[in-house]
């Protein structure tokens, strides 16, 4: 009777350990994390630059990942490429305006954390709602998470369709006939957050 008391807590136990288990908020530490972004032309010239992080928190349940969300200063935003500070500042502007991303009316973009899952090659597959020009939209990505006691990063490269976010500017979607001047809708943002209690 007292092995299979004994039996029963065993098998109990990883159980009970994991209910025990509470959320943990991290703080996001803008000094410590990076944003970078690329977009190309369908022909010819490609850009890159940097945006900066303005808060967030990450929520880890155990050893794993379970929620957060993270800010982005839309006004921060910059070309890295261009050398020449005429042509630099004319495509920072234009990014900058209602053409792109309107950051006068919409200064920041932000990511909530919705669904957190295994993913591939020991990464997690994250699903968030972006919000960008105030249109929300799910987006889905990987994620290279580490956690430890005191701190997570998390790595990650996101393609955004910017069409769904009202950026049209010679989107070959709307404008079929602009030739090499037709922008991808799609960009790439480069993420790496680092979180700290």
């Amino acid at each position: 009777m007292k092995s299979r008391f004994v039996l029963a807590l065993a098998l109990l136990a990883p159980l009970a350990s994991h209910a025990a288990a509470k959320p943990v908020t991290f703080d996001v530490k803008p000094a410590d994390s990076k944003v970078t972004w690329e977009g190309k032309k369908r022909i010819g010239d490609a850009h890159h630059g940097e945006l900066t992080v303005k808060s967030g928190k990450l929520i880890v349940t155990g050893d794993k990942l379970t929620g957060g969300e993270f800010e982005v200063d839309m006004t921060s935003l910059k070309v890295s490429d261009l050398q020449d500070e005429g042509m630099n500042k004319k495509l920072t502007g234009h990014l900058r305006s209602d053409d792109f991303f309107a950051v006068d009316k919409h200064p920041t973009a932000k990511l909530l954390i919705t669904k957190v899952a295994p993913g591939k090659d020991g990464k997690q597959q994250i699903t968030g709602d972006l919000t960008i020009k105030g249109k929300k939209e799910a987006v889905t990505f990987p994620a290279d998470v580490k956690v430890s006691k005191n701190e997570v990063t998390a790595k990650s490269v996101i393609t955004i369709d910017r069409t769904k976010y009202d950026v049209r500017y010679n989107s070959g979607k709307f404008f079929p006939n602009l030739g090499d001047k037709i922008i991808n809708d799609e960009f790439l943002v480069n993420v790496d957050l680092t979180a700290k209690k």
